[in-house]
């Protein structure tokens, strides 16, 4: 007669089924818990105001961590600065250290909800939980902006005279590349109409106004009136990725880093080396606000001097001492 006893491994999988529910259960609950205890933190009114980090990608950093920048602001505490004024002086041989030091500095500026958890008194795993929502928020924007560009610049393209060949689809990217010419780099001077082309222009009106502005001249907001630099930065790379081949976004695409053609774009419009490049940047910036908002708008804003920048003023008080 056959026994009815369940068999040792039958026994084991349903001591181990169990044990994986309650482990299941205690994590939900502690992500659970997390949750509400940022909701409590003093000054939060929503959730919104929490996880709002959309502004990240597009006006702090290309592809950083807020853990990273917070930890770069921690590394010179723990060097000796007691405020951001002290940090501010305190130089590195790292050029990346310093890179992730002026993003932290504009996280302050453009992310509200990072700038209130760092100055709170919350502990880590609420901070974490909190950080993880923000990233998760900016890399998120990154990719409804990817997703938006991919095809608004296959319309805007195919829309052109004569039209690209070989033609370029709106949800095919396999056939994309920077094998259509269109006549305009000039090898002997680099520089000429640098950031002034058409495309780049109308990507930027689709990312920080909206997608029927892209042929109006209107007003829009701080946040785009701010003059493009990061900014522009930002709509460069997300350009450059919609007129490739890549069907998914990495920092390295193919031979093509993204992170560092992002740098470089930033270097050259917030650290101007001399003060004739620094007039260039004042002067391109000028252009870019009669681009953007129209000469019916331009004179509401007038673009901050390149040398007055905060992060260019960092720098160079770091490089006084």
């Amino acid at each position: 007669m056959a026994s009815l006893s369940p068999s040792p491994s039958q026994s084991d999988n349903n001591d181990i089924h169990p044990l994986v529910a309650l482990k299941r259960r205690i994590a939900a609950l502690e992500e659970e818990n997390a949750d509400l205890r940022v909701r409590g933190l003093p000054g939060k009114k929503c959730e919104s105001d929490v996880y709002y980090g959309r502004p990240i990608r597009r006006l702090v950093c290309l592809t950083e961590c807020i853990e990273d920048l917070a930890a770069e602001f921690d590394r010179c505490i723990g060097l000796g600065a007691t405020n951001e004024s002290d940090a501010d002086t305190m130089d590195s041989n790292d050029p990346d250290e310093n890179r992730r030091y002026c993003s932290f500095k504009k996280l302050m500026i453009w992310c509200p909800s990072a700038r209130k958890l760092l100055r709170s008194s919350a502990e880590h795993e609420v901070l974490a939980f909190a950080y993880s929502k923000l990233n998760e928020s900016s890399d998120g924007a990154r990719g409804d902006d990817s997703a938006g560009l991919k095809c608004a610049v296959a319309d805007w393209l195919m829309e052109g005279t004569p039209a690209p060949n070989p033609a370029i689809h709106k949800r095919d990217k396999s056939g994309r590349g920077f094998y259509h010419d269109n006549g305009c780099y000039d090898p002997q001077n680099p520089t000429k109409d640098l950031f002034k082309g058409e495309l780049l222009v109308k990507a930027f009106k689709r990312v920080f106004t909206s997608p029927s502005s892209t042929d109006e001249e209107q007003p829009v907001d701080l946040v785009a009136r701010s003059a493009p630099r990061r900014n522009s930065a930002y709509v460069s790379v997300q350009l450059r990725f919609a007129l490739s081949s890549s069907g998914s976004w990495r920092i390295i695409d193919d031979e093509f880093n993204n992170q560092e053609f992002y740098d470089n774009i930033v270097n050259y419009l917030e650290l101007p080396p001399t003060p004739e490049a620094a007039k260039e940047v004042d002067d391109l910036l000028l252009w870019w606000n009669q681009g953007v908002f129209g000469l019916k708008y331009v004179s509401d804003y007038r673009p901050q001097q390149a040398n007055q920048m905060s992060v260019a003023m960092t720098l160079a008080k770091r490089r006084r001492l």
